[in-house]
């Protein structure tokens, strides 16, 4: 980059400083031995350090400059510039190496030893060498400093003195010398005076608890580099020194490294030098279980990007299939979907992208970016990943082409002096994690527009340019070119090559006919064998006639049209020319075939490889593609040329506005990302805003003029030219009411917007702060339309303005909030907060965001470093949790509050700075714009808002009459203005659709009907209601007025379109009829999630399927499923049981649990990989239905399994969201599956075929769903808008689906209907969310009687004869006696008693353990099971009134099982505080130990139960710090111990039961007594890293070096590993060696890092076994002899959880993509297991080695273990 870097070394720096151009490291002196200054050493204060002992020893200093640069200001060293010493000293010599030298060996030393042949390593050069006596040490006589260190003794971001090492001089120096003593040994007072001395100096001033974002500093490409503890870890080291900390110092910087408070116990006049970070942020790899994050982790998702081109406008790909097209936009590359518009995307590169290249069967893409650090990229296309990345030799790379095959790949591009070069690499085997190798490279001082790779030959390239069309071949490693003979044609500027044939391999070279194109019109035909012109054709301009007719094509002489590019199959050639046509042609060139016009010149033209369609390109942004069989022209995206200069959502309606430098306004769908308006100015605009209701937008330019537009007229409504300069804000009140403009000369301007005119109301000069630099988005207004908020009068001050009069109401002056900046700050953006929060946000030129009182304008909170340059614009969500600003080229979502440790989370993907950032109006996206838009999906939970996310225009609603039929002129838009905008809309799906609906509303007790049925084919036909604009969808509830003039559908609107048009009448009912003929594409909003636990929703998760993961071949398997333990209490009716067969079926994760009630045996369906929601039975137990969502986005699946032998005879997979409910007709003809919330369908199949006869959709949510226990063709469902009644009509092989609707009972009120169930007598029972229960006449289809039979939501209905069931959620199972229900009904005698509740009886009640989502009883509801969200399943027996416990698990997520030692029990303990004893083989629980308010997050067995007074015992470590043991004998609590001030991550019994070892998340480790409970010592090694492992072993090494009776292991989450030697009998525990692996930089979307995780072996505890994050994802075997790693496994995961086999050399490790891979440890042979649904956090092999648990969240599996 040219930018000189200053590193400076000096005692007279204090503390550690950064600046953009220098570096200054403290260099501290140890006091002088036998000095005043060693006896004042332990007092000494930050100003008191010793000066240099007058006796010093020559001192070889090594510094690793690139290291320096690359962590500390994350820079690449280019050379070293100059030296300067500025001290007194002598110095023999200096040089400068790329091999890391060691003093202490001479030359001849190092090659008798053997150190030559090290790589990276060396002796010292002779003229850097010492004299050394003759039998003396090297180390003896001299000093040697290296920085940074080697990790042996200190942290690696310090220099210190090194030490010899014992086989210096046999060879190669050690990375990691042994340590001979641990941190928490004893060390000299010397030493610890000076650890004392130099804490003061290197410790910053304690900070206040500043939240700031999480940043990665990029870390230096070799060496080992490791992380140190925290900064917070070393200010706790010296809580002693009572100092002042400064309140008001924050932390910046992006700083990966910390201090440490370790010191090498060596002699005391080193010399050392402290580096200690500026801020506070702790590293990704450390304290990521304390710190506090923003969720959801990542917060957005990129959806869409409307853009195209960027760097160049000439590449776009096709894929094999011909289903998808590739292309650039800008620095990323998307992959899109011809059929949905889906799209996919390639990010990584840096800059804009400028070259793309497919290989032949498109499974490799290259892609290249500009700028002078040019980069290719080589991605498996598939998987969208990334499989190597290297720098070209060139910059500028202008072409890319792969061979066929993919394993050459060519260049064009320049080098350092402009000249063209062409470089060929070599990528066979990328796709097998193998390097790219230069083949060879060519300058040539001919220009190259285009060259690409023969298919035929991957030595052969062809390329063109002015002048010139070359023939390259590569042969012995050179690249050498012949000239085609051009002859008259020699002048002419070529723009394009492509060869005849298509991709037919097989034909050889001589009789290959090649084509190149020219700007001057020409194409050329070559016979690349004589490499001589074959045929010459020239495209002319149109002939016109005297009608002004235009003529075909032909060639001849006369002025071209440039032909800008050509592509060829076997059949036609196709042309892309500069007047904007691209044309089709026989091979001949006879005659134009076809041609399609385009709006400006064809830059590309690509003939897929099945030849039927051709994509184009135009210079104006446009990409789409010919169909040639139906000649229909498809546009695939339309772009800005130029940069988005600003942006405006309309909510209603889903569309953007766009205002673009390329002197164009576009409006946009947001769902379809077309084009559907384009509005072109003279003048540049660069502000847009939507009025809040109407198609209205306005738009401001940079001649001040500001415009009006109606988009459904297409008119321009106003222009006022009130600005003398640039137009920087523009904004409409959420009213509606009024219009405000700003200019950049500081006028300001109110509209009323009121009228079509837009009149001007008032003018203002000098109030806005002068300049452009807060365009387009200077002015805000509040949510409540009051007031309004800019920068001025000057840029210091912010003012509020009332938005009806624009008078003053509050100024503030923003450049003397901060007293202690010597600069004033300035105002950049303002933004209000919701009202009610009372906000007005303002970011500063010194990087600040403020919070402001807009009513007192007092400070009231502030965040400084919001981007690494200024912040661009900001928004608030409407709910007032969340924050986003925009800065550079990076997006940051922030928690608003500003409370956690990782406030914010930053998104990158802009290659040009960012203009302008929102939320969209429903709150459910982000739009960020600059190069292109990007639009993004935002992922947190919208169930935590407690506002409504419906519009009040289609929510439904519940009026009396008198109101319902109040005349409406136009509809009441304030609320929609002041919610957070409309639900988005349902992707219509493209298939033939089943029957649709014939909607009509009738009255509910046989009057005339009071609504009308409407059926629209066609988008002509109008709509009734008095609305002004076209709905997005159906209408779910009733309108607001009464019929008056028709509104349009819109024209995007597929197929058949129904709306249901009654008077909101709780009485009245809708009839809908299902047919084969209409299909209905329900295009509405999509609802929110309904307010009952009824409705099922998946447990969030960030895991992903591995979709690569292959199951063993069955036979094989070196695992078998045993059991499960655990019932999915999260599902809904996911348990079955049938008495008569005694099939007991139940859901857990993923799996479907078959067990036998009398022998507890199991049977396991494996057919989802996602959470089950619900499962469904045959009356006849022969069929078992289950039901999962799809993953990555697919459709639901539903698997239908054979009982008998538990096959999968179909499945299903329809619905779009999740299945809400399954159920069988009486006769098991028919089944019912019912979509959820996100897709309320009601779907009836066949069971002979499982085919769809019929389909219902509504627009609100359903819930349940059920046959008629007495009529097989009679169904109900219920949901948010009441009962459907269902009636099944059947001719030949049609079935038709006839529907009536009716609405709750007004007695209950505003509720959900949430559960239902017949009775044989023709009633049919209801439940809702308030706990009543209706009864309804199944024949009047009328509701009779209500009472209310819970306090709280009902979602369980059960009927069996006259007694019924109910299940709520405040966990009650009630027993009802509903006979006298049968007399209530209208027309018996008992119908006109009053007192209807006295004729339900409750019989009995019992109190389960959680709320009741599932039951099955038998026929007379005596006995049933029952299923609770505690995921416990509850034997019932109604006549002895108990209850016993069948299937228990845990609720929440589990974090340990451990066997006992004897396998005759294993604990597990979870989240929800309890420990768990089982007993084995029986599964069942035994004992359950409960701490209340506490998380346990692990667990360990006493590993010799006779030494214990009270047998066996449990240890287990908390969340609070605190460890528990319980007696298994006495099922109590024996002890609790507190060594830990944070939560307990690892615990273990030493392997003599002396001691429990116990490690906390601040990285201590705790050495307790289990008798007495008394800690005996703090191991603090790994302070400031969370402890992941701790493992004690029994066995004596004498041959380490040091003597003990155990060993233990404790891994960090630093991939620190430290190995001890312990006899606890003598109180004695020595370091045996200190492990540090290697990492990478973490990227910014990599989310958590893997765990380290390490074990001892088995069979050889002297092998260390780890895994963790690192460079590679694999596992390493060291050698505790051998101080090496001798064996290293590849993985295809990150692992989460690790566990060793005592037998058979087996490893298992889980991952977050659900896999649980068994490997053979000497073979490397594996087995990929795909049970679980979620990523695996534990899997545990039993002592023996037999069994194996692992464990998914809640879902514990117990395998048997077969072996490999």
């Amino acid at each position: 980059e040219g930018q000189v870097i200053r590193v400076s070394f000096s005692n007279l720096f204090k503390e550690f400083k950064s600046t953009a151009t220098w570096l200054q490291f403290p260099f501290l002196c140890g006091a002088a031995k036998g000095s005043v200054y060693e006896s004042t050493a332990k007092s000494a204060r930050q100003d008191l350090v010793g000066p240099a002992p007058s006796k010093v020893r020559w001192t070889c200093l090594m510094m690793d400059l690139q290291y320096i640069l690359s962590v500390y200001l994350n820079r690449r060293h280019s050379h070293l510039k100059s030296v300067r010493l500025c001290a007194n000293m002598s110095v023999k010599n200096m040089i400068t190496s790329d091999l890391l030298l060691d003093p202490g060996v001479s030359f001849s030393e190092a090659k008798l030893g053997g150190f030559l042949s090290s790589p990276g390593t060396g002796p010292m050069p002779r003229e850097m060498c010492f004299y050394v006596p003759k039998g003396s040490s090297w180390h003896d006589l001299y000093d040697y400093i290296r920085f940074p260190s080697d990790g042996a003794k200190m942290p690696f971001d310090s220099i210190q003195k090194g030490y010899p090492s014992p086989v210096s001089t046999c060879g190669p120096v050690e990375k990691s010398p042994r340590r001979e003593v641990s941190g928490s040994v004893t060390i000299s007072k010397p030493v610890q005076d000076r650890v004392s001395l130099i804490q003061q100096i290197t410790t910053p001033k304690r900070l206040p608890k500043q939240r700031s974002t999480l940043v990665t500093s990029s870390l230096p490409d070799r060496g080992v580099v490791t992380a140190g503890p925290t900064a917070k870890s070393f200010l706790d080291d010296s809580p002693s020194h009572g100092e002042d900390l400064d309140p008001g110092r924050r932390s910046r910087g992006s700083g990966s490294h910390r201090s440490s408070s370790r010191t090498p116990c060596g002699d005391e006049g080193g010399v050392h030098v402290y580096v200690h970070s500026e801020d506070d942020k702790n590293d990704p790899s450390e304290d990521s279980e304390l710190e506090e994050k923003l969720h959801p982790d990542p917060i957005l998702r990129l959806n869409r990007i409307i853009g195209f081109g960027g760097a160049t406008l000439k590449f776009a790909l096709w894929t094999k299939s011909c289903d998808a097209v590739v292309y650039p936009c800008h620095a990323i590359i998307v992959s899109m979907k011809l059929a949905s518009g889906q799209q996919r995307f390639f990010i990584g590169h840096s800059d804009k992208v400028s070259a793309l290249t497919f290989n032949g069967n498109t499974s490799l893409l290259a892609s290249a970016q500009t700028g002078s650090q040019s980069v290719v990229r080589v991605w498996n296309y598939s998987r969208g990943t990334c499989l190597v990345m290297f720098k070209t030799h060139a910059h500028s790379l202008s072409s890319l082409s792969f061979s066929y095959n993919g394993g050459v790949l060519c260049g064009v591009g320049k080098d350092g002096h402009s000249k063209t070069m062409v470089v060929v690499w070599n990528t066979l085997h990328v796709n097998k994690g193998g390097e790219v190798t230069v083949l060879a490279k060519a300058h040539t001082d001919v220009d190259i527009q285009t060259m690409k790779v023969a298919f035929f030959d991957d030595a052969r390239m062809v390329s063109c340019g002015r002048d010139n069309v070359r023939l390259w071949r590569l042969r012995c490693g050179a690249l050498r070119s012949c000239p085609v003979n051009l002859g008259e044609y020699h002048s002419l500027e070529f723009t394009d090559v492509a060869f005849q044939e298509g991709h037919a391999a097989d034909r050889e070279s001589e009789g290959r006919t090649l084509f190149a194109s020219s700007r001057s019109g020409h194409i050329l035909e070559i016979d690349y064998s004589s490499v001589a012109i074959k045929n010459v054709r020239r495209l002319l301009p149109s002939q016109h006639t005297h009608s002004e007719r235009r003529e075909k094509q032909t060639f001849c002489t006369g002025p071209g049209i440039a032909v800008n590019s050509i592509s060829v199959s076997s059949a036609f050639c196709a042309t892309g020319s500069e007047d904007g046509f691209l044309r089709l042609w026989p091979l001949d060139f006879s005659a134009v075939f076809l041609e399609a016009e385009h709006e400006g010149p064809v830059s590309l033209v690509s003939v897929s490889d099945d030849g039927l369609n051709i994509l184009a390109a135009t210079s104006t942004g446009n990409l789409g593609y010919l169909d040639v069989s139906s000649r229909g022209y498809s546009t695939l995206m339309r772009s800005h040329t130029d940069a988005v200069l600003g942006f405006s959502v309309d909510g209603i309606r889903r569309r953007l506005t766009s205002a673009s430098r390329d002197g164009t306004v576009r409006v946009w769908d947001m769902d379809s990302m077309q084009q559907l308006f384009d509005f072109v100015s003279e003048d540049t605009p660069c502000s847009v805003a939507f009025h809040p209701s109407l198609q209205v937008f306005s738009c401001g330019s940079t001649s001040g003029i500001v415009r009006v537009f109606d988009i459904s007229s297409a008119k321009l409504l106003a222009e006022h030219k009130q600005h003398r300069g640039e137009v920087v804000g523009l904004a409409f009140s959420p009213d509606g009411e009024f219009m405000y403009s700003a200019g950049s000369q500081g006028s300001l301007v109110l509209y009323n917007s009121f009228q079509e005119e837009h009149h001007v109301v008032r003018v203002l000069g000098n109030v806005v702060a002068r300049g452009t630099e807060r365009s387009p988005d200077a002015l805000t207004v509040s949510s409540d339309s009051r007031c309004l908020a800019f920068v001025g009068p000057s840029e210091y001050t912010v003012t509020i303005a009332d938005t009806r009069s624009l008078g003053e109401l509050l100024r503030v002056d923003v450049s003397i909030l901060d007293l202690e900046s010597p600069r004033l700050d300035s105002a950049l953006k303002v933004c209000f907060s919701p009202v009610s929060t009372g906000h007005l946000m303002v970011t500063t030129s010194a990087n600040k965001i403020l919070w402001l009182s807009a009513k007192t304008g007092r400070l009231l909170r502030e965040v400084s470093n919001v981007h690494k340059h200024q912040c661009s614009s900001l928004a608030v969500s409407e709910d007032s949790r969340f924050l986003l600003t925009a800065g550079q080229n990076a997006v940051k979502v922030w928690d608003y509050s500003m409370q956690l440790d990782v406030n914010s989370q930053m998104f990158i993907g802009h290659s040009q700075p960012i203009r302008q950032v929102s939320f969209t109006p429903d709150q459910m996206g982000v739009v960020s714009v600059g190069d292109a838009i990007f639009l993004w999906n935002f992922l947190a939970h919208p169930g935590d808002v407690s506002t409504n996310r419906r519009s009040p225009l289609l929510a439904p609603s519940v009026s009396s009459p008198v109101s319902a039929l109040k005349s409406h002129p136009e509809p009441d838009m304030n609320g929609i203005l002041q919610s957070s905008g409309m639900p988005r809309r349902k992707a219509p799906v493209p298939s033939s659709p089943p029957p649709c609906l014939d909607i009509s509303a009738i009255n509910n007790i046989g009057q005339e009907a009071l609504g009308s049925l409407l059926l629209c084919d066609n988008a002509d036909q109008p709509l009734p209601g008095p609305f002004p604009g076209p709905f997005p969808g159906p209408f779910p509830g009733p309108f607001p007025g009464p019929l008056s003039s028709p509104s349009p559908v819109p024209p995007s609107a597929p197929g058949s379109f129904l709306k249901v048009t009654d008077i909101a009448n709780c009485g009245d009912s809708s009839l809908l009829k299902a047919s084969h003929d209409e299909g209905l594409d329900n295009e509405g909003e999509t609802p929110a999630l309904p307010d009952c636990y009824k409705h099922f929703t998946p447990r969030f998760k960030t895991s992903t399927v591995d979709q690569t993961a292959v199951a063993p071949q069955p036979g094989e398997e070196g695992l078998s499923l045993k059991a499960i333990i655990g019932y999915n209490g999260n599902g809904r009716a996911n348990m079955v049981w049938n008495p008569d067969t005694g099939l007991f079926a139940y859901s857990c994760g993923c799996l479907v649990v078959v067990e036998n009630l009398h022998t507890g045996s199991q049977r396991h369906w494996l057919g989802h990989t996602e959470e089950v929601s619900t499962l469904a039975v045959t009356h006849d137990a022969q069929m078992v239905a289950s039901s999962a969502a799809g993953s990555g986005g697919s459709r639901s699946l539903i698997c239908i399994w054979n009982v008998l032998d538990g096959a999968c005879r179909n499945t299903i997979s329809y619905h779009r969201g999740a299945v809400q409910s399954l159920a069988f007709s009486r006769d098991d003809v028919f089944f019912l599956s019912l979509g959820d919330f996100s897709d309320p369908e009601v779907a009836l199949w066949s069971t002979k075929t499982f085919q769809l006869l019929s389909r219902v959709s509504v627009s609100d949510p359903l819930h349940d769903v059920a046959f008629s226990s007495s009529a097989a063709s009679q169904l109900a469902a219920v949901g948010s808008q009441g009962v459907y009644f269902c009636l099944i009509q059947s001719q030949g092989v049609d079935v038709e689906l006839k529907v009536q609707r009716a609405c709750a009972p007004e007695e209950v009120g505003e509720v959900e209907l949430t559960a239902l169930c017949y009775n044989p007598n023709g009633l049919l029972f209801t439940a809702t969310n308030r706990g009543h229960v209706c009864a309804w006449d199944c024949s009047t289809q009328r509701w009779f009687m209500t009472w209310e039979a819970d306090q709280g939501e009902i979602g369980t209905l059960l009927c069996r004869g006259n007694r019924l069931l109910t299940g709520s959620n405040t966990r009650r199972l009630r027993l009802w006696d509903v006979a006298g229900a049968q007399g209530m009904r209208p027309g018996t005698e008992a119908s006109n008693t009053e007192n209807r509740e006295a004729l339900v009886l409750l019989e009995q009640e019992i109190m389960l353990d959680g709320t009741v989502v599932s039951a099955a009883f038998d026929e007379v509801m005596d006995m049933g099971i029952v299923g609770t969200t505690a995921g416990t399943l509850w034997y019932i027996n109604w006549t002895d009134c108990t209850s016993i416990r069948l299937i228990s698990g845990h609720k929440t997520k589990v974090n340990d099982v451990v066997f006992s030692p004897d396998e005759g029990h294993f604990a597990s303990c979870g989240d929800d505080g309890s420990v768990r004893v089982w007993s084995a083989p029986s599964n069942e629980l035994v004992v359950q130990f409960q701490v209340l308010n506490q998380s346990c997050g692990c667990a360990c067995w006493c590993p010799d139960p006779s030494s214990l007074k009270g047998g066996s015992c449990v240890a287990a470590g908390y969340s609070d710090g605190t460890v528990r043991t319980f007696s298994l004998a006495s099922s109590e609590m024996e002890l609790k111990l507190h060594p830990h001030s944070v939560k307990v991550t690892a615990i273990q019994y030493s392997a003599s039961g002396l001691v429990i070892l116990s490690a906390g998340q601040d990285g201590l480790i705790a050495v307790s007594s289990p008798v007495n409970g008394v800690t005996v010592r703090i191991i603090n090694d790994h302070k400031g890293a969370p402890i992941t492992t701790i493992q004690c072993v029994k066995k004596q090494y004498k041959e380490l070096g040091l003597e003990g009776n155990e060993m233990c292991l404790a891994a960090s989450a630093d991939r620190r590993v430290s190995v001890w030697v312990a006899d606890w009998m003598k109180d004695k525990c020595e370091l045996l060696d200190w492990l540090t692996f290697p990492a990478p930089g973490q990227s910014g979307d990599s989310g958590s890092l893997p765990p380290s995780l390490a074990a001892f072996s088995p069979t050889d505890p002297r092998l260390v076994v780890y895994t963790g994050y690192g460079v590679d994802k694999e596992l390493s075997f060291y050698s505790l002899a051998k101080k090496q790693v001798i064996k290293k496994i590849s993985l295809s995961h990150w692992a989460t959880c690790l566990s060793i086999s005592s037998k058979g050399n087996l490893l298992a490790l889980g991952s977050k993509e659900r896999v649980m891979k068994l490997i053979k440890s000497t073979s490397g042979r594996f087995q990929d297991f795909l049970h679980h649904s979620d990523s695996l956090q534990t899997c545990r092999f039993s002592p023996t080695g037999k069994l194996l648990f692992t464990v998914s969240y809640n879902e514990i599996l117990l395998w048997e273990v077969q072996g490999l």
